[in-house]
């Protein structure tokens, strides 16, 4: 794997010295791929014709000193005349050691003639040193006829150190100081991810008044991981302190935060389950991909994983939203059904692209979170990716529910006697608060609107109950969730503003 600039030029020059033909450059940047290749690359052989097709300009040269040499090759023709595939033949005609780009090159090897083009130019380029330069996006993928003769290279992102010199320089380009050290290492946290050019953009747009406005470097930021489909960075402020219960989760999360290598991004993936269901029985295949793409990066990236499994409106989706805001890093919102198409193989290619911006956001240290309401239709082998464990969020006891009531009640600024709640979740205590609070009603009649889900889904609770117990972690207790149905059916309290704690015995059937 490439991980480096040097890197990528050293793998490059090797290819080159070893006459390979034909290379895939997978990059964020294809321009700058082009500069780089031929101003840092190629370095003295300024003797090789350096020539690249776009759909647009066609057959084009790369610098004046190569355009005798593509005048020769094309005769009469107009250079934007030149298709994708007559480029590819057109090409036979030039010199030794000379270079193509062909831009976009994912958008045309499927085509046949495209294909067999790129093909017909290994041998008669491996003669003579000759090389066609295949420029294609993160995550792209090669057709199967061609994987076997391609060299695949992925050019890296900016590390730190290049991105503390783009931002060195911008603050010089505009007539500013060098950047103190807190602020240079903000810019950096706030660019990882970028290729050099957005960097370099975002950063000088933040530039106003003299000053860095890392709000602002921030949200441009989010706005350019939001380009890959299924992508989305959580803008919320939720934090630990804004949940009520779930203290073994959280003690544990917080140490994970705080370990050794703690993650740089929280990756949320929301009703898992959903996402994969179908995996190895869809006739498309598309699902099956996408579940083996994700194996494959979670097991060779390393990737630490935690399952969330409960009722809805247990605050599984909550808990994860809050790790990132708790010591303030990220939260990547990771929507595997948008990634998805009705094109061939461009499922795979978004899912790859997005796990390829995960990558670099978070320098190789993702933390993925992701909830489920059933974990049996949930390959088993993708479980397994989830290496530090499967917590199950039970409905909350009355000890919990009062510390949600409390939460709830000062964030939307009302008060009174709390209605009978047991049973009740998080989601339903705090859509009584907000009921209240819009429909200028107390408390004990807001609750007339709502059903709990625990008497709406009461099988299915109890079902999930006896599937969890003896075999997840319990989120709000130390230790092995267990399911005890007698003690589940026990009385529960409500709870009075104004009044000491009572005791309300259950309704009938009440889990």
């Amino acid at each position: 794997m490439v991980r480096s600039m040097e890197e990528f030029a050293s793998a490059f020059r090797t290819a080159r010295v070893v006459s390979t033909p034909l290379v895939t450059v997978r990059t964020a940047d294809p321009a700058s791929t082009v500069r780089f290749v031929t101003e840092a690359v190629m370095g003295a052989k300024t003797h090789s014709a350096v020539v690249a097709w776009d759909v647009m300009r066609g057959l084009y040269a790369v610098g004046k000193e190569n355009a005798e040499e593509l005048a020769q090759v094309l005769g009469d023709r107009e250079p934007s005349t030149v298709g994708p595939a007559e480029a590819l033949l057109l090409a036979r005609a030039l010199g030794e050691d000379a270079i193509v780009f062909y831009a976009n090159a994912h958008r045309f090897w499927n085509e046949a003639s495209v294909m067999q083009g790129i093909w017909n130019l290994r041998d008669a380029f491996k003669a003579n040193g000759r090389m066609l330069l295949l420029l294609a996006s993160p995550g792209a993928t090669l057709p199967p006829e061609l994987v076997q003769d391609v060299f695949l290279i992925d050019e890296p992102l900016p590390t730190a150190k290049d991105l503390e010199r783009i931002t060195n320089e911008t603050f010089k380009d505009a007539g500013l100081d060098e950047p103190e050290g807190n602020v240079l290492q903000y810019a950096v946290d706030a660019l990882i991810g970028l290729a050099a050019f957005p960097a370099e953009q975002a950063l000088a747009m933040s530039l106003t008044n003299g000053k860095l406005d890392a709000e602002d470097l921030w949200e441009r930021k989010r706005q350019m991981i939001e380009q890959t489909p299924g992508l989305s960075v959580w803008r919320g402020g939720e934090t630990f302190d804004d949940l009520g219960g779930l203290q073994n989760l959280k003690r544990f999360l917080r140490a994970v935060l705080a370990g050794v290598d703690p993650p740089r991004v929280i990756v949320f993936i929301d009703e898992i389950e959903k996402a994969f269901a179908g995996t190895g029985t869809d006739l498309s295949g598309v699902k099956s991909e996408m579940a083996g793409t994700m194996l494959t990066w979670m097991q060779d990236h390393g990737a630490d994983g935690l399952l969330a499994i409960g009722p809805p409106g247990v605050c599984k989706s909550g808990a994860a939203k809050a790790a990132g805001n708790s010591t303030g890093i990220p939260t990547i919102a990771f929507d595997l059904t948008a990634m998805e198409s009705s094109l061939v193989g461009a499922s795979g290619e978004r899912l790859r692209s997005a796990l390829k911006v995960v990558e670099a956001v978070s320098q190789g240290r993702a933390l993925f979170i992701a909830t489920c309401n059933s974990i049996a239709s949930l390959p088993p082998e993708l479980r397994r990716r989830f290496t530090l464990g499967t917590f199950f969020f039970d409905l909350p006891t009355a000890e919990e529910r009062d510390a949600i009531w409390q939460i709830y009640l000062k964030k939307y600024n009302v008060s009174g006697e709390l209605p009978s709640d047991p049973g009740w979740t998080g989601a339903e205590i705090k859509e009584c608060c907000r009921k209240a609070h819009r429909l200028k009603m107390s408390l004990k009649e807001a609750s007339e609107y709502i059903i709990p889900v625990f008497r709406s889904a009461a099988d299915q609770i109890k079902a999930l109950r006896q599937t969890a117990s003896g075999k997840f972690l319990n989120a709000s207790k130390p230790g092995v969730y267990r399911y005890d149905e007698e003690a589940a059916t026990t009385p529960r309290r409500m709870i009075r503003l104004d009044q000491p704690l009572t005791v309300i015995p259950p309704a009938r059937g009440e889990a």
